[in-house]
């Protein structure tokens, strides 16, 4: 069954007050130089049909009138078993 990832973010011009936190702890921990911090959201599914990703979207995954979500990836569930495991 193929794996969808989803890239869930506030549109242009939308308060993001996650990312505006973020901007202002980096350089109070030594991250000089950082700007425009948006934080979004991922999503992953496995789907039969991943045609139907974007009406996923649009009715439930994302808030069409405030965020844009991208699918960045479909691929085989396979694949995944060689990738690295989440850092902590």
């Amino acid at each position: 069954m193929p794996r969808a990832r989803v890239l869930i973010r506030p549109k242009e011009g939308i308060l993001d007050p996650q990312g505006q936190a973020v901007e202002r702890a980096l350089p109070a921990l030594g991250f000089e130089g950082v700007a425009n911090v948006h934080v979004g959201r991922l999503v992953e599914l496995d789907v039969e049909d991943a045609s139907r990703v974007p009406e996923m979207c649009e009715r439930l995954l994302a808030n069409p009138l405030i965020e844009d979500y991208e699918v960045v990836s479909i691929e085989s569930h396979d694949q995944d078993a060689g990738l690295d495991a989440p850092r902590r």
